[in-house]
């Protein structure tokens, strides 16, 4: 891949001020910077849905795969299984009929030159799918990603994380020759981010990714490619993610210092000019040397270079308005399933403590955002009860960022009468949301704009029970630290899903429910198999004989989980 001069602006705001570029075959890069950079634009100049101002990108021959930020299956998909959806990733019964049809003009037009190279392309294209090994490469991938379960389901039935996993699983088996993923770890559990990153490492062609986890990009990428908000250029560096930091920092430090530098002689030349000018007329080799200087002044001024923009970031009070009681929330004896599904949860019970960070942790799928639905009231349970305590206020953060009104304004979605424009508009800007920002409508902002939106809502409400579904999914590594420190210091109860260790670690969890995927003792069918059955979901809290397990947190517990994949049931 090579870049060449690119230009891109929006009306009088720059994107990309000629900005050049190699990559080279089978790279694994890293596209980073701040939000609003131009990171998903470049993915889509890519795939052709945006167009250059000047320049261009010249590809190799190469089929492209794209696994966007926000997946939506097509509704023309509802009913397909997921072995379906998947090996639609290749389409090889389309293609082959599409040789069959060209081998028959071919039989009328024997001396065609145009049909022979069509069946050449089309030839190439069908070998390229190694259809010899097509059904175990699908049942490989549908394994590795936990999925090999849920083939017979239609898609419509999946939760909104299976989705996810099933949209990245037809990207990885189409095959193509470059990959283009943005954030493509956001809703995977460690096991199956285990096996994507061994298999995007290994993979044959060029991967593109814009992530936000730092672990993932230092484990797969050889390259990093950072896209700057401030002067507009890109520029590769060679190395992870790790790498790119140290090199960058350098770089940054020796770049304020030369600024540093250029302002101290601006302002030297600035104040002889000052008294050149105040001198009397009779001064006139004082006045001759401040017009030599003048002109010295004037290029120094274009010369100097920018200095990169340092943004803000979360830095908010969110201590509760008032107190709850000292039991905030208790689940009694809870059950819930879906229409004509397995049961989620049977006798599920335990209570927390007012101040408590309670984690939850399973697979995609187990129901742990069910669980969090169940908590504030969207879904009720088949029996049990959850009960809030008096004083009880709760702030709910969902994965689906439903506490959004995407017909709104930034400003009118987290306008409260608790605080003055003025106050929410300093709220904002510490999610980077400056000026006429905030007058943005919030179904033109990107999933990572609407996620701070989002956040930024919820912290305001000062609730003192915050439920929060995976923030981090649309976070960059620096804003997720800040919000780790603010979330680390409420003294408020939060319930949190998160995939994230690191931020996990930073919030000070104290205990953790496990919820198992599956009834180890499955003694159905091999066919029947094929449809999932979710474990019931029976504890009593310390009690690890019941099916599922409240512990005490522990950084060591967490990683035994996570990373051995041991089962703690």
């Amino acid at each position: 891949m090579k870049a060449s001069h690119l230009h891109l602006a929006y009306g009088t705001k720059n994107i990309y001020d000629d900005c050049s570029f190699d990559l080279e075959t089978g790279d694994k890069v890293g596209i980073v910077g701040v939000n609003g950079a131009g990171k998903s634009t470049l993915f889509r100049i890519i795939l052709g849905e945006q167009q250059l101002d000047d320049g261009e990108i010249a590809l190799e021959n190469l089929r492209l795969s794209h696994l966007p930020q926000e997946i939506i299956i097509p509704p023309e998909h509802d009913a397909e299984t997921v072995w379906g959806y998947v090996a639609s990733g290749r389409p090889v019964d389309q293609l082959q009929n599409q040789l069959n049809s060209e081998y028959e003009k071919l039989a009328k037009y024997p001396s065609s030159n145009a049909i022979l190279d069509r069946i050449t392309k089309l030839q190439d294209l069908i070998d390229s799918y190694d259809i010899a090994n097509f059904d175990y490469e699908l049942l490989k991938v549908l394994d590795k990603m936990h999925l090999s379960d849920l083939m017979d389901r239609p898609m419509k039935e999946l939760s909104g994380g299976q989705k996810s996993k099933v949209a990245f699983a037809r990207v990885l088996f189409e095959n193509a020759g470059l990959l283009l993923l943005d954030e493509p770890t956001n809703h995977l559990d460690v096991e199956t981010k285990s096996f994507v990153t061994n298999f995007l490492r290994n993979y044959h062609g060029t991967v593109l990714v814009i992530s936000h986890d730092i672990d993932f990009l230092n484990t797969v990428t050889n390259k990093t490619l950072f896209v700057n908000k401030t002067t507009h250029k890109m520029k590769v560096y060679k190395g992870n993610y790790a790498t790119f930091r140290r090199q960058y920092a350098e770089e940054k430090a020796a770049e304020d210092a030369r600024i540093t530098e250029q302002e101290r002689e601006i302002k030297r030349l600035s104040e002889f000019v000052a008294r050149a000018r105040a001198a009397k007329r009779s001064n006139t080799a004082l006045i001759g040397m401040g017009h030599q200087r003048e002109k010295v002044l004037a290029k120094k001024l274009a010369e100097l270079e920018t200095r990169e923009q340092e943004y803000k970031r979360v830095d908010l009070d969110i201590s509760p308005a008032k107190q709850s009681t000292k039991t905030p929330l208790e689940l009694q004896n809870l059950s819930f399933a879906y229409s004509n599904g397995p049961l989620l949860y049977d006798g599920l019970s335990f209570s927390l403590t007012r101040g408590e960070k309670f984690l939850i942790v399973g697979e995609n799928g187990v129901g742990k955002s069910t669980l969090l639905k169940l908590i504030v009231g969207q879904l009720q349970p088949l029996g049990g009860s959850v009960i809030l305590g008096q004083h009880t206020t709760i702030a709910y953060y969902a994965q689906e960022l439903e506490i959004l009104d995407e017909s709104r304004t930034i400003l009118e979605n987290v306008r409260s009468y608790d605080f003055t424009d003025t106050e929410l508009r300093s709220a904002l800007s510490n999610f980077l949301f400056y000026g006429d920002d905030v007058n943005k409508k919030v179904n033109v902002l990107s999933p990572g704009e609407k996620a701070r939106v989002a956040l930024c809502k919820i912290l305001l409400q000062r609730a003192n029970l915050i439920i929060l579904d995976e923030p981090t999914n649309h976070f960059d590594p620096e804003t997720q630290k800040i919000i780790g420190e603010n979330l680390a210091t409420y003294t408020g109860t939060i319930i949190m899903v998160s995939h994230s260790p690191a931020f996990v670690e930073q919030i000070g969890i104290t205990r953790m429910l496990i919820v198992p995927s599956r009834d180890s003792n499955d003694n159905r069918s091999e066919d029947n198999k094929k449809t999932p059955i979710k474990k019931p979901v029976r504890t009593r809290e310390g009690d690890a004989s019941h099916l599922a397990v409240i512990k005490n947190y522990s950084r060591e517990l967490l990683e035994y989980y996570y990373y051995l994949n041991s089962d703690l049931i």
